[in-house]
């Protein structure tokens, strides 16, 4: 099993940056495949991005450059660096896991989730 926490959210500016982290505490981080995702209160949490445990990404259409998946192994951590943040960004962000290989940007391919941090972007 997996534990993951998410940290980094906050209040920003349009325009703006954040980057989030993902802590994974458990075994083996290097074996799962981890993904981001979003959910806007009363909408499907919907998929950003995934990184499988080779190291390869794939991201959701909407994303159009702004946002970039990345994980340290070493430090059992995954990352969406976000970049020029836009008020429609205002969502509950999550990281998700599975072990073994996948680039599902579906959420029920994930069995491990974090708790989520919020991201608000102001105008």
């Amino acid at each position: 099993q997996v534990q993951l926490v998410e940290s980094g959210g906050g209040s920003v500016q349009a325009g703006g940056s954040l980057r989030l982290s993902c802590t994974a505490s458990g075994s083996d981080f290097r074996s799962y495949s981890l993904g981001w995702f979003r959910q806007v209160p009363g909408q499907e949490r919907v998929a950003i991005a995934t990184i499988d445990h080779y190291g390869g990404t794939r991201y959701a259409d909407f994303v159009n450059g702004r946002f970039t998946i990345s994980r340290d192994n070493a430090k059992n951590t995954l990352y969406l660096q976000i970049n020029n943040l836009k008020p429609e960004d205002t969502a509950m962000y999550y990281c998700a896991a599975v072990r073994g290989w996948s680039n599902a940007l579906v959420q029920g391919n994930y069995h491990y989730w974090g708790q989520g941090c919020q991201v608000t972007v102001s105008s």
